[in-house]
């Protein structure tokens, strides 16, 4: 994934699907563009789009969106939970590969000229794309929403960035920014109350309350020598909150946007409003993900919640993901598909991959007259079953009756498992992709000079690959060989014959690289480069192989 760009606008409209999909229409209709997710609410009356792309691909699909947006919205009627002041009423882009956070400034702020420009938008910049620190909070941007809006704009303070300054009845005005990933999120509670929802996101929000002498709910708001209001922070750095009342659910949630999930993960927010909610009296129900969320929060999420259970955390990806699914309640208000919210399942999905092929199926793929799958993506696959071997006799020992005590210590080798299989997991496509990047390579024009030389590099560069991919699967085989021998002297008696099993894949996956690093050297023109790649194999095969005895003869002893 190179030089690629997201963008979640949000739109005044959740309940008519005519126009929304519309919008999407014409987002999709962009090339260069994925749309990844469409996610509408009645209750806000507002649809958070999520699509990626180029970044020249992604403003063109902006700003067709805006316009269609412009045309079919009508401010003037609008009505809805979120707080809003235009059609489309935020436009963010953030940075997912090849792009740096200042080139996503520069994209945004070509958006919104163009917006402007183009559409006839008036249009704020804020967050990192704002021109001056007053307009980078967007919650002082859209101060006053669409019903202040027209008297604002007479303010020469808050003249837009660009676009007219006269108020339209329609469109309102756009907000643009460049931003790190925020994750929409919602925390469902068994309440009607909006004002309780509300004192329980006061008390989370980075932000917090206003400071009142003596009864924090009735007394005089406090001023400081400024008479500015003071202010009391509240438990979350980079939340936002705000308490509402969804119709649609029966419910009031917590609507929080969550800008720094470093600071505070999502599990953490959890907590946090549970904790709050319950010394109200109130109690979670359940959590709703609004847009998509990376994958990395969903795992934390998991191993947070199997820690805390005191079980290993060196499962599956898919296994942290029901866990975190379950102890969140993302599913409570409907189903949570991880191709549909996880941003890089969304992003590359992609249903011919091998490893997504039932055992059956990727040895009838690699038995036909095919030459790919071949031996380097079959050794990949050696490698990654003898690490989930010893992952698994890790996690084996970990729930063993009697050794409760150790349950951390077996998870930690679990991890270090886990890290293994999943890499060389990746390495069995990894390297079918190489070598049909080999074939192309050979398979580009040669019928001038400048082509056959752009041939020969291509080609050069491709080897490269075809080589360093098996050399990778040798490292991370070997390196699994650590947990592997560590699960045959202490872990579950009764599984050391999966611990030998794990060291005769792990060391066959070494050996069967290596031949495919072989098999390539030759074809490099560079002997330097190509007598150095052989020097490292034979290493890391003369390891494997001392290793592999070693386990062998601490499995017999365990016998």
């Amino acid at each position: 994934m190179k030089n690629l760009v997201l963008c979640v606008p949000n739109f005044s409209e959740g309940r008519d699907l005519a126009v929304i999909g519309a919008i999407t229409d014409r987002i999709e209709s962009v090339d260069g563009v994925k749309l990844l997710d469409v996610d509408p609410g009645q209750a806000t009356n507002r649809t958070v789009v999520t699509f990626v792309g180029s970044p020249d691909a992604v403003i063109d699909a902006a700003v067709g969106a805006a316009e269609v947006a412009r045309d079919l919205i009508d401010m003037a009627s609008h009505c809805g939970e979120h707080p809003r002041f235009g059609a489309m009423d935020v436009c963010p882009l953030i940075p997912v590969s090849g792009v740096t956070m200042d080139e996503t400034v520069e994209y945004a702020r070509t958006l919104a000229r163009r917006l402007g420009d183009e559409v006839g938008l008036s249009v704020y910049c804020y967050e990192n794309a704002a021109f001056t620190p007053e307009r980078r909070n967007l919650a002082d941007v859209r101060e006053g929403e669409y019903e202040g809006l027209e008297a604002r704009l007479t303010d020469p303070q808050w003249a837009p960035d660009f676009g007219p300054s006269e108020f339209n009845t329609r469109s309102g005005a756009t907000a643009v920014s460049a931003r790190g990933f925020l994750v929409a999120y919602n925390i469902n509670l068994n309440t009607t109350s909006t004002r309780r929802a509300n004192a329980v996101a006061f008390d989370v929000r980075e932000r917090g309350r206003v400071k009142r002498i003596g009864d924090p709910l009735t007394g005089e708001i406090e001023l400081d020598e400024n008479d500015d209001k003071v202010w009391l922070p509240g438990t979350l750095k980079g939340v936002k909150a705000i308490g509402w009342f969804i119709e649609e659910y029966g419910i009031a949630q917590i609507s929080m946007n969550i800008t720094d999930i470093d600071a505070t993960p999502v599990h953490v927010a959890f907590d946090e409003v549970c904790r709050s909610a319950e010394a109200r009296g109130l109690r979670v129900t359940g959590s709703e993900l609004v847009g998509l969320i990376p994958l990395s929060a969903v795992l934390d999420a998991g191993r947070y919640y199997l820690h805390k259970q005191h079980r290993s955390t060196g499962v599956s990806d898919a296994e942290l993901i029901r866990i975190a699914v379950k102890s969140l309640g993302l599913d409570e208000l409907g189903a949570f598909d991880p191709n549909e919210k996880i941003i890089e399942y969304a992003i590359d999905h992609n249903p011919n991959r091998l490893i997504d092929l039932s055992v059956r199926r990727f040895v009838e793929e690699t038995a036909s007259e095919s030459v790919a799958p071949g031996g380097g993506s079959v050794a990949a696959n050696l490698g990654a079953l003898g690490a989930a071997l010893g992952t698994m006799v890790a996690n084996l020992s970990s729930h063993k009756r009697g050794w409760d005590n150790r349950w951390e210590e077996f998870s930690d080798w679990a991890d270090q498992g886990k890290a293994c299989h999943d890499e060389l997991l990746t390495l069995i496509d990894r390297d079918t992709d190489a070598f049909n990047d080999i074939m192309a390579a050979f398979g580009l024009p040669k019928g001038s000079v400048e082509e056959k030389v752009a041939r020969d590099d291509a080609v050069q560069a491709a080897t490269r690959q075809a080589i360093e991919i098996p050399l990778r699967v040798m490292e991370v085989s070997l390196a699994s060989m650590d947990v592997i021998a560590a699960m045959a002297e202490i872990g579950n008696p009764a599984s050391a014959s999966d611990a030998g099993v794990g060291a005769l894949c792990a060391r066959s996956a070494v050996l069967g690289a290596y031949l495919n690093v072989r098999i390539n050297v030759p074809s490099l023109t560079d002997e330097a480069v190509a007598a150095a790649y052989l020097e490292r194999g034979r290493d890391l095969q003369e390891q494997a192989i001392a290793v592999e005895a070693a386990i062998l003869r601490t499995v017999d002893h365990r016998f």
